[in-house]
């Protein structure tokens, strides 16, 4: 029984047996699907009849365009051809439409004049940037030298500032106050200075946070809060700015003429003014650290910084809002912006904890005899011999009974 058993399953499972089985079970299937009898000839083909879902495959197949007309290419004007003729012998191959969009020609877009239709621009190598067109020039200016040495740029003079007010402390008056007070500063002046100080604020804020945000806000307060907040402060920098302009030019017209150069004003720069030091250096109403801030960062960077803001705000008449020049615009006013705030963070210090009587004489326009002759001492002797007065505004009932000098 044993040797029977063994030699049947080696029938079966020889492979002429096999073969046979297999055979007839297609045979037998190809007869179990077949109709019981063909249709006639106008008799309409049967429906056909989907594959069970189990075995369909979904989702979208891939297919290689030059294997549906692998010959396509052969044809001597197949490099000339367009975009439609092309997909005609190649359904899917845009080749002919990239190849003119690299090219930059025109065709139709949004774009306005002069380059409407110019979905791409043309090379160009901004300092910074590797030869390639110009919207990813701008990229890796913005990218790669803007945003990293900009941000750096301002933590170092935020940093430097701190270092200097632990190891300086505020710079105190080393006499007692006399009481007799000298006008620093008069109303348009201080007018002036607040509106200017105020708008430069709000627009260093908003563009902090709009250039450097998504590296410390983002991560904390989340992409909606921080989409809504970096949009409102766009439009806050969009409007703000003109304002910033106009009292800008106001500030230097009325700052201009005691920020002159003067001979006293080397001393001071070859003394670091006294910062240093046990003494101050002499100086007139503004020493040289204050004028260098005035022409470097208010009348240079202030004048790039406002040109440029305003030819992005698009105010400007006559003149052509391409890409290219919007591009250059923001590399010089994101370059200038970035300058300007790092500049004017050591003077909010000094005008602040800095130095004692600082923000009071802005806040008030007057400071004290002492504080003239220890911080400002030219000015306070020419203000002593009488060449300059020492109440500049017409006297009001509140002047009136402010101690003042003789």
């Amino acid at each position: 029984m044993q040797r029977f058993l063994t030699a049947g399953l080696r029938r079966l499972a020889s492979p002429a047996f096999l073969a046979a089985a297999l055979f007839a079970m297609g045979a037998g299937v190809a007869h179990a699907q077949a109709p019981a009898s063909a249709p006639a000839q106008d008799d309409p083909a049967p429906p056909a009849v989907s594959a069970p879902a189990a075995t369909q495959q979904g989702g979208i197949r891939s297919a290689n365009i030059f294997e549906i007309a692998p010959d396509a290419s052969t044809d001597p004007k197949y490099s000339e051809q367009t975009n439609a003729e092309r997909g005609r012998v190649q359904p899917g191959n845009n080749a002919p439409m990239w190849r003119d969009v690299a090219k930059g020609v025109t065709g139709y877009s949004s774009l306005p004049d002069p380059e409407a239709g110019n979905m791409i621009q043309g090379f160009v190598q901004y300092p910074g940037s590797t030869v390639t067109n110009a919207g990813e020039a701008w990229r890796q200016v913005r990218n790669n030298w803007i945003i990293p040495y900009g941000g750096s740029l301002l933590l170092i003079a935020v940093l430097a500032v701190a270092l200097f007010y632990m190891a300086k402390g505020t710079i105190e008056l080393h006499g007692s106050e006399t009481g007799r007070k000298i006008e620093r500063f008069t109303y348009v002046e201080r007018a002036a200075h607040w509106v200017n100080a105020i708008a430069f604020v709000t627009l260093a804020i908003s563009g902090i946070v709009m250039a450097f945000g998504k590296f410390f806000l983002l991560p904390v307060i989340g992409s909606t809060l921080f989409g809504w907040l970096a949009y409102a402060l766009k439009n806050v920098h969009n409007f703000v700015g003109p304002a910033f302009v106009v009292s800008l030019v106001i500030v230097f017209l009325v700052f201009v003429r005691d920020n002159l150069p003067s001979k006293e004003d080397i001393t001071w720069l070859l003394k670091g003014g006294g910062l240093f030091g046990g003494q101050e250096v002499p100086s007139h109403r503004f020493n040289a650290g204050e004028k260098v801030l005035f022409w470097v960062g208010v009348f240079l960077l202030g004048a790039i910084v406002a040109g440029s803001g305003v030819f992005l705000d698009k105010i400007v008449p006559a003149v052509e809002y391409t890409r290219a020049n919007m591009q250059v615009a923001h590399m010089l006013h994101a370059s200038a912006g970035v300058l300007m705030m790092a500049m004017f963070i050591g003077h909010i210090y000094m005008g602040t904890l800095g130095m004692r009587g600082a923000y009071g004489a802005m806040k008030t326009g007057y400071v004290d005899e002492t504080w003239a002759k220890e911080h400002h001492e030219l000015w306070y002797d020419d203000i002593k011999a009488g060449k300059i007065p020492a109440q500049r505004t017409a006297a009001t009932p509140a002047a009136a009974d402010t101690p003042r000098t003789a």
